[in-house]
């Protein structure tokens, strides 16, 4: 998997591919060309970290196909809308697929710096978030099935007393339970368990 976050440009503008090589390499940020969205399909690693900005009218798959396609394969890849004035209306439909931003032709470079950059912000935070939510389920996935039922009614806010009156043990061996569900989870407290728990469920 790449480390380095990657700009993944279509557009079947040569001109406007030339000028956002020209000012990617001018800063020293990576970026991968495309003239058309199956190109991209072909070449695009999921798990490769970055963002795309897209066309919305480009030949062949559209720019909402390619968004459509990107979220029934579970991408993370933020997307950055660029579009002529006259496909406001379709950048529109794009916002509401999950582009992060839309960018009116021509914009300043700095305001695309910007844009991307933020989008590296979000799409390192989503690789983050969901690195964290597989390590949770993982070690959720160590508990026994009395465990895992102690957790449930601890999620539910139930009083101790009340969980072993439910499950008919002793306090003292729901506390060793509990024990051990925090214990696996890797959890320091109830807090960070409810929040460990959210994560993985959500």
């Amino acid at each position: 998997m790449a480390t380095e976050s990657t700009v993944f440009l279509v557009d079947d503008d040569q001109a406007v591919r030339d000028s956002i090589r020209f000012l990617m390499k001018s800063v020293g940020l990576d970026l991968a060309c495309f003239a058309n969205a199956q190109d991209f399909l072909e070449a695009y690693d999921e798990t490769a970290p970055g963002c795309l900005v897209l066309d919305v009218r480009i030949p062949g798959m559209s720019g909402i196909d390619l968004m459509e396609r990107l979220n029934r394969m579970g991408s993370r890849l933020p997307v950055i809308i660029i579009s002529g004035h006259a496909d406001v209306p379709i950048a529109v439909q794009a916002m509401k697929f999950g582009a992060v931003d839309v960018l009116e032709k021509p914009f300043k470079d700095q305001v695309l710096l910007d844009r991307i950059h933020a989008a590296f912000e979000k799409n390192r935070q989503a690789i983050q978030d969901s690195t964290e939510k597989a390590g949770i389920q993982g070690r959720m996935g160590l508990l026994t099935p009395r465990e895992g039922e102690v957790l449930d009614y601890m999620m539910e806010g139930i009083p101790p007393k009340e969980i072993a009156r439910k499950m008919g043990i002793a306090a003292k061996t729901l506390g060793i339970h509990r024990g051990r569900v925090l214990e696996k989870l890797g959890a320091k407290s109830l807090p960070d368990l409810v929040r460990m728990v959210f994560i993985a469920r959500r």
